[in-house]
């Protein structure tokens, strides 16, 4: 079935593409609250930073948290945003065996 076939690399294509959007974005949101805290601006809330990385960009979020040194005294991300990914990751592999295995 060429159509059926055609639409699982669509679908694949699409997720990818959104997984890159948002964890380029949870890089650059963490990276623009840590400028914006350095010059004492209004910063961007946390609820946000959990929400972005709840939303699939966990890697992103994860990865800005260390390249530019912020929220690593948290414990609240120290521990959330791996816990958050772990999750994403379990899921993934669990909808991967079900659908795929």
């Amino acid at each position: 079935m060429p159509a059926l076939k055609d639409l699982h690399q669509v679908l694949f294509l699409l997720l990818t593409l959104y997984l890159t959007g948002v964890n380029l974005i949870g890089l650059c949101a963490m990276g623009w609250d840590k400028r914006r805290a350095r010059r004492q601006q209004r910063r961007v809330p946390e609820r946000t930073l959990f929400m972005i990385a709840l939303l699939g960009g966990s890697v992103g979020s994860w990865a800005g948290m260390y390249l530019f040194c912020h929220k690593t005294k948290h414990l609240s991300f120290v521990i959330g945003i791996p816990a958050i990914l772990a999750v994403q990751l379990l899921a993934a592999g669990w909808l991967l065996w079900r659908f795929l295995g």
